[in-house]
């Protein structure tokens, strides 16, 4: 019993730790632009909307093309900078 009272205990942990929370120092219009987002990628979401996401949630999941290819780009806003992955559609 001792066991799985443990186990939920990290399980709840894990779970609270994995949630986004807002960057430190909120990301500036100059960090997007420096970023190259725009200029990569054909986004529908304003930068204004983008940054909002972006400083309130810490992360933003973007629908975008890569020339003709449909992609998501997920940004993360840490400490060190704008992180951008992008995965296929």
């Amino acid at each position: 019993m001792r066991v799985i009272k443990l186990f939920l205990m990290f399980l709840l942990a894990g779970a609270l730790l994995a949630c986004s929370l807002p960057p430190d120092m909120p990301v500036t219009r100059k960090e997007l632009g420096q970023s190259g987002l725009y200029r990569t990628y054909k986004i529908e979401e304003s930068p204004e909307e983008v940054l909002n996401a972006l400083n309130m949630e810490g992360e933003v999941v973007l629908k975008a093309h890569y020339g003709e290819r449909p992609v998501y780009i997920k940004v993360l806003a840490t400490s060190d900078g704008l992180e951008v992955t992008a995965y296929d559609r």
